[in-house]
């Protein structure tokens, strides 16, 4: 039986904004929050609930307004090459092949060329993109794009790796195609995988965990384990168990929100 062991931790913390009129805003309020060596946590909830704030927090883009952001014990004071974001946009450079963005954060990271290349070609060869090592962005389908930006995360071989709707422009067939192959990296490499979502059902179908947000303020409504082996058949009545579950408290939190607008007008 393995020990699992905290890798993420934040505690008591809270972000706000000053808005152009010099109004305090608060976009997320105190919270906690642990996640595990390992584990694949999803974030979920409507617009404004701090989402992509928290993302950020964890990934060290923005700094709390109070409260402390721990990764490994120590506090998270900016962005760390053992902890990689993947974004919707995909963030590849247009002038680079694809093994030539694969390669870059290799480089940067002052990998020798004969290892770093090796490293490059087994990871597109993980995702199914050893053909394409010579052709640039331009060249490639949304889905071949966003397989890109992950092999060029998991050739740097990080610990934490943060994702915010990185599948959220694509198409359904493609998302699930990436959700399992997603599934299957994950399983292979075991790093700690934070990924934001507006989609119940792929959280569901990926999370271990699953953080339901609430808005106005940001806040963490509940935290639902899903305690179903992975891959997880949409079609099945355990699937439609935690759908419901989701669903029931995510229009729960939609109503809130929709009083709370209507208190404030």
């Amino acid at each position: 039986m393995s020990i699992q062991t905290s890798k993420i931790k934040l505690s008591a913390v809270e972000k706000h904004f000053t808005s152009a009129r010099g109004e305090r805003q608060v976009a997320v309020s105190p919270l906690d929050l642990e996640i595990q060596s390992g584990e694949f946590v999803c974030l979920v909830g409507p617009s404004g609930c701090g989402k992509t704030t928290l993302i950020n927090l964890m990934a060290g883009f923005e700094q709390p307004s109070a409260g402390s952001v721990t990764i490994d014990g120590r506090p998270v004071s900016g962005p760390d090459p053992d902890h990689i974001m993947i974004f919707q946009d995909y963030g590849l450079y247009p002038w680079r092949t694809v093994l030539g963005n694969v390669l870059f954060g290799l480089q940067a990271k002052g990998i020798p060329a004969g290892e770093a290349r090796d490293r490059a070609l087994a990871t597109l060869e993980l995702v199914g993109l050893r053909h394409a090592i010579d052709k640039h962005p331009h060249e490639l389908s949304g889905g071949m794009k966003q397989r890109v930006a992950i092999a060029r995360a998991l050739a740097v071989e990080p610990s934490v790796l943060f994702m915010d709707e990185p599948f959220a422009a694509l198409d359904a067939f493609t998302r699930y195609h990436l959700q399992d192959e997603l599934l299957r990296l994950w399983q292979e490499t075991r790093p700690t995988v934070v990924f934001v979502t507006h989609d119940l059902d792929e959280a569901i179908a990926l999370g271990q965990r699953i953080v339901l947000m609430a808005p106005n303020p940001g806040r963490i409504q509940r935290v639902l384990e899903v305690s179903l082996p992975h891959p997880r058949e949409r079609t099945r009545d355990d699937f439609a168990f935690f759908r419901r579950e989701l669903f029931t408290e995510f229009h729960l939190v939609h109503q809130m929100a929709l009083q709370e607008a209507e208190y404030s007008i």
